[in-house]
């Protein structure tokens, strides 16, 4: 999010050097910086231990394509407490291990992407109302069923480097 106007008392900002920052919003009534702000997301490779990763179909996101569990943290929630939350919420499993592998900044929504590795058990899936389907795929074969340089896809090929 971009400001323009100060959340807290409705003043335009102007722009304003703030030390090595460069020109940041400020708000001169209330005398406050105002950087723009990014909803923080996970987004996780889930992996049974027999190197297959659970893939989704979200037809709202494409219908050819398949992505990762992925989901917005909460105020009060940790990253780790966003992945076991969404990876039970989307498809129903329960996660034992996980291993942070890095962030991804998604410029087009405004997100940061934390990705994770999380390791659980092969077992049937419960999907939620927003997972169309949800299938295993080998760990070599996962890349050519996402959208090529998608962080699903960059995600998807660090967990396989290993």
């Amino acid at each position: 999010m971009r400001f323009i106007h100060c959340p807290y008392c409705g003043q335009k900002l102007i722009k304003k050097e703030i030390g090595d920052e460069g020109l940041i919003p400020f708000c001169s009534e209330c005398g406050i910086p105002l950087w723009d702000m990014f909803t923080t997301s996970i987004i996780a490779a889930c992996v049974n231990q027999y190197d297959e990763i659970a893939l989704l179909r979200q037809n709202y996101v494409s219908e050819t394509k398949y992505v990762c569990v992925a989901g917005i943290m909460k105020i009060g929630e940790s990253a780790e407490e966003t992945v076991i939350r969404e990876i039970k919420e989307e498809i129903g499993l329960d996660v034992k291990s996980l291993t942070y592998i890095k962030s991804y900044p998604y410029d087009k929504k405004e997100m940061l992407m934390l990705g994770y590795k999380a390791t659980v058990d092969k077992a049937d899936f419960k999907i939620s109302g927003e997972v169309d389907s949800v299938r295993w795929f080998s760990l070599k074969d996962a890349p050519a069923m996402l959208r090529e340089g998608s962080i699903a896809w960059q995600l998807v090929n660090e967990v396989i480097k290993g």
